[in-house]
């Protein structure tokens, strides 16, 4: 048996219920509904991020990951990200934080935690200057509010040193 998600840009994607399954959202619509027939709309997600979302689902239908929290003992990690994960998540940043926040709306933990931790990543040994550059994010503070934090937080620094 197969469901039809269809995209904000009102592209239909046919997909089988496993797939549709790893999606909470998605699981709890195809639960409760009355029409069974008429498509699962995204209203926010675009056709082009959905698809990336059903490749990840479609590539863990048989061997899902778990989907809640319950079964985390411990604390995430960045650097265990499976390969086929890993090169799935080689997009550029757009897509990148457009399948993040799909995977949120969506309700599709392990993929949020996986673009969580490609961000992780990415950052992992960067100045705060080079990370703003990364992502294009503009430096807020004045001198004499950077140089305010820094007084307030010099045992974190002290910490960090020693």
């Amino acid at each position: 048996m197969s469901v039809t998600l269809q995209s904000s840009d009102k592209q239909d994607f046919s997909v089988s219920m496993e797939v549709a399954r790893q999606s909470k959202f998605v699981k709890n619509i195809i639960d409760t509904r009355k029409d069974a027939e008429s498509p699962i709309v995204l209203e926010e997600v675009t056709g082009d991020v959905l698809a990336k979302i059903i490749e990840y689902c479609e590539h863990h239908k048989n061997n899902p990951l778990v989907n809640d929290d319950e079964h985390e003992v411990e604390p995430q990690r960045s650097d265990n990200i499976l390969p086929w994960d890993k090169q799935f998540m080689e997009v550029d940043q757009d897509m990148l934080f457009k399948i993040m926040l799909a995977s949120k709306n969506m309700d599709i933990k392990p993929l949020l935690d996986l673009g969580c931790k490609t961000v992780a990543n990415m950052i992992r040994g960067k100045s705060a200057e080079e990370i703003r550059t990364m992502f294009d994010i503009t430096d807020e503070f004045t001198d004499e509010e950077k140089e305010q934090s820094l007084k307030e937080n010099e045992w974190a620094e002290a910490h960090k040193q020693g």
